[in-house]
């Protein structure tokens, strides 16, 4: 007569060796669990071929034809004509100054709800998450009441004898830059409250007791620990600028142009669907770009973790 003799260890007291799976078998198991997941995910693999990859690659393709002839004139325009180089860099500086006041004004409101109580913060979420009530549009068109000439804003300010005539705060640079940080703000404060949030404040604590002041302790501990949330809400924003359309539409007045703009005019307008496919692509090569020098420089699975 034979007896399993049970194991002592860490993971195996108590439990016969013959129970113990062996590496092959969880090797097997682990290929088995993976076939089913793949099988169950293969319905929404093929559905986001169909929908995202078909399309973009028939726009792709459209950017190299012109009038049914093979042609590289598209992507020749935007280096040769200055219109074009004029319309990426309003459409990027127009990016990165809206995620930089983002940064400025969601680090401090990200941070204060993560040290409020939980019903206060859950309180600052909800408002911070209210304009996402409401639809684009008519927040567009709310900044444009309230900044025209007539609008609240410059009434105010004349009848509070702060100034004497109206300011330009519409249908100009200055309009669309304030209309597009309103909307985007929510953007980066939420994967920001996240990454706080989870940053252990014993690391703090501890800096301090080691004799760091609060500015050193914030700097050189919290500072870093929240960079991967900072970095991940500036991104997402830096993105969506890349792409708006209906804000600099409406708050520009016609004397901001986007690329997104560009992209509607030359299909909406003039049915050229090369000359937009070709900008499309062109944006999107950019936002590859940016996409891989992050992960890069922090790696995309720490940015978006959590």
């Amino acid at each position: 007569m034979t007896m399993d003799i049970p194991v002592q260890g860490a993971h195996g007291l108590g439990r016969p060796a013959a129970a113990r799976p062996h590496s092959g078998e969880l090797a097997a198991d682990s290929r088995s669990e993976q076939r089913r997941i793949l099988g169950l995910s293969l319905p929404s693999l093929l559905l986001v071929t169909a929908l995202l990859l078909i399309p973009v690659g028939w726009l792709f393709g459209l950017s190299f034809f012109k009038r049914g002839v093979f042609t590289f004139d598209h992507y020749l325009r935007m280096v040769e004509h200055s219109s074009y180089i004029a319309i990426f860099q309003t459409t990027f500086s127009l990016s990165i100054l809206v995620t930089l006041i983002c940064v400025l004004l969601g680090y401090p409101v990200a941070y204060l709800l993560a040290q409020l109580p939980r019903r206060w913060a859950t309180l600052g979420m909800a408002l911070v998450i209210l304009p996402f009530w409401t639809s684009l549009l008519v927040r567009t068109y709310a900044w444009l009441v309230l900044l025209q000439r007539t609008g609240v804003i410059n009434t105010t300010l004349i009848s509070a004898g702060i100034i004497d005539e109206p300011l330009q705060l519409v249908h100009n640079y200055t309009g669309t830059v304030i209309g597009m940080t309103h909307i985007m703000l929510p953007f980066l404060i939420l994967p920001l409250y996240a990454s706080i949030k989870a940053i252990d404040m014993d690391y703090v604590r501890a800096a301090s007791n080691l004799g760091a002041s609060p500015t050193q302790a914030f700097l050189k501990i919290f500072l870093p620990l929240s960079l991967p949330g900072l970095i991940a809400g500036s991104l997402l924003v830096f993105i969506i600028c890349l792409g708006f359309y209906v804000t600099p539409q409406i708050l520009g007045g016609g004397r901001v142009t986007t690329v997104s703009m560009k992209i509607q005019q030359n299909i909406g307008m003039y049915f050229d669907w090369g000359a937009g496919s070709a900008l499309g692509v062109a944006l999107l090569v950019f936002v590859g770009l940016i996409f891989l020098v992050a992960h890069r420089l922090a790696g995309l699975e720490r940015m978006f973790k959590g």
